[in-house]
């Protein structure tokens, strides 16, 4: 994406590619995601054969997604990583000290609160502009994530710990944590390498279930496999979903460079559009712009998908035709989005990992106002950008 006229200037964090981004002419933390990703991608694939819960302990799985998920954070984002481990740490210690019954709201209070704090200094102290990415690059994206994680499981040790069974709904007696992770286990959890630069969120449950090998045979077993005509215990190979997916990668990726290479964005402020243009021009080329950048979203999202599914991470289970399903972390259904025929059906299929943090998190525990409380939650978790960039446009009518 194209930084704003006159920004300041993003500090990001390895310039080891910074020879690759002067060539391609791409912003050097874009360069930085992109490779650190498809390394992580590659990193998978070894993390499944070679540290397969047969040939490795959960303790060493543990270990080297985390040392590797820390290596990514300082590599794409230097010293403003901190920020990621200074969140995590606090909380760590909120999950240790707080009592049960308040443990869900101190997290949430610390994590949301810090979250917060983030994107008010990037946009007021820090004067960042509109068009340009977080305040470190991106980091804003992972701090996200981690407050997503971070609340998740403190609402399901909370249910877990805190709640009688008959309390619970089924999925939230489902996915209940019923002792403290261990530092080790929280780390790796919220850092992990598959997870730690564009998500998504997952169960804390559902997690630790991978790490220790019982993730498939769980999840087979929710759908009953020997109803799906299986004599045995089938043993799914991930590799047909991962490269499905990176097809879906690389397409995104061309329509996104060609589309905002011919609709750049930054022309929605420029002073001769807004004064000359029409509302309805101004207001038409918007909506060419949005969808031009939408691709972005299914790059990344999809290809953070894949790498969790190289890894093993993320079946759901057996589908009506009995084929094996990897969408456990699926963030988005590219083609329900740009086949939608109702908003409703458009954000079903849109963030879908973050709408089911939404309701897991708040919608199934406000105690009134759910919707209210949840439209309110999603709009101080969300970046402020698509809401300042509407602004100049508004102004000008």
């Amino acid at each position: 994406m194209a930084e704003q006229p006159g920004a300041p200037h993003r500090t990001t964090g390895s310039t080891l590619l910074h020879p690759l981004s002067t060539l391609l002419g791409i912003p050097l933390d874009q360069i930085n995601f992109v490779a650190c990703q498809l390394f992580a991608l590659l990193a998978a694939f070894w993390f499944r054969i070679y540290l397969s819960p047969s040939h490795a302990s959960s303790a060493v799985r543990h270990a080297f997604a985390t040392l590797f998920g820390i290596y990514f954070a300082v590599f794409c984002f230097g010293w403003y990583s901190i920020h990621l481990f200074v969140l995590v740490m606090m909380n760590y210690g909120i999950m240790n000290m707080a009592s049960i019954p308040n443990i869900h709201r101190y997290s949430f209070v610390v994590a949301m609160g810090y979250l917060t704090l983030c994107h008010i200094s990037r946009i007021y102290i820090f004067h960042y502009g509109i068009l340009t990415t977080d305040f470190s690059g991106g980091l804003c994206c992972p701090l996200m994530i981690i407050t997503q994680k971070i609340t998740t499981l403190a609402c399901q040790l909370h249910d877990g710990i805190g709640r009688q069974a008959e309390e619970l709904t089924a999925e939230q007696n489902r996915l209940a944590v019923k002792s403290r992770p261990s530092l080790l286990e929280y780390l790796s959890y919220l850092l992990n390498f598959m997870s730690i630069i564009a998500g998504p969120c997952s169960n804390y449950k559902d997690y630790i279930a991978f790490i220790e090998g019982r993730h498939v045979h769980m999840k087979l077993l929710e759908v009953n496999w020997k109803q799906k005509g299986y004599d045995r215990l089938p043993d799914p190979s991930p590799t047909g979903a991962v490269m499905y997916k990176l097809f879906i990668t690389l397409v995104s990726l061309i329509l996104f460079l060609t589309l905002t290479k011919n609709f750049p964005m930054v022309y929605i402020i420029d002073n001769e559009f807004l004064d000359k243009t029409p509302f309805l021009s101004r207001l038409g080329y918007l909506y060419v712009v949005t969808q031009a950048a939408k691709p972005k979203y299914y790059f990344a999202w999809t290809l953070a998908d894949a790498v969790n599914n190289a890894a093993g991470y993320g079946f759901s289970g057996v589908d009506e035709r009995g084929t094996f399903r990897w969408d456990l972390l699926s963030n988005l259904n590219i083609w329900n989005i740009e086949t939608a025929t109702s908003f409703k059906m458009y954000i079903e299929n849109w963030n879908i990992q973050t709408a089911a943090w939404l309701k897991r998190v708040c919608y199934d525990r406000a105690p009134w106002y759910p919707t209210a409380l949840t439209f309110i939650l999603s709009a101080l978790w969300h970046d402020k950008k698509q809401l300042q960039t509407l602004l100049p446009l508004i102004s000008a009518s």
